[in-house]
């Protein structure tokens, strides 16, 4: 069941022979999977300033709490984990469950890109980027539909380019002839 699951989610791969292993990351198509993981940030932050409920920022803040220890730790599964708590609870805050099913699909599966963005940071992640959360929820609780919105675009930008830079690291050998 649980190997039927992964394959449905696309991080197994099932061989004619009925082994089974990891899937690669789709390198090539990356680009989509970026397009549609900002769009998600955006849409569903934007949604949450404008459809909150009070009870919703509580657990909001609750994953952001949780996200910062993790920084502060330096653990970056907890991170991981507690990044994609955190924004799906802005997601369900926005209260659109296709938004929500869309952008958990992505967490989800960006959950192996987030490693390698958190070890391009040796995972030592920068405050500022716990405090990008912070504005971000002040930004929704004030209901500041366009502020949420730019804030949710700049932090997901950032996290793309990070990958992107990490994955065309111009680190290469001059040798003279």
């Amino acid at each position: 069941e649980a190997l039927v699951r992964l394959s449905g989610e696309g991080l197994i791969d099932t061989l004619p022979n009925r082994s089974t292993m990891v899937s690669n990351i789709d390198f090539l198509n990356m680009h989509t999977y970026f397009d549609a993981l900002v769009l998600m940030y955006r849409v569903t932050t934007q949604l949450a300033a404008q459809y909150h409920r009070p009870e919703d920022l509580a657990g909001i803040r609750a994953h952001n709490a949780e996200f910062a220890v993790a920084v502060e730790e330096q653990d970056a599964l907890a991170m991981i984990s507690t990044n994609a708590a955190l924004h799906l609870s802005i997601a369900e805050a926005g209260r659109n469950p296709y938004f929500t099913s869309l952008f958990k699909r992505l967490l989800d599966e960006g959950r192996r890109i987030l490693r390698l963005y958190y070890q391009s940071y040796d995972d030592r992640l920068p405050k500022r980027f716990v405090d990008d959360h912070e504005e971000m929820i002040e930004a929704i609780a004030a209901r500041d539909i366009a502020l949420s919105e730019r804030l949710a675009r700049e932090h997901a930008e950032q996290i793309v380019r990070q990958v992107q830079k990490l994955l065309v690291r111009n680190e290469r050998l001059e040798i003279n002839l």
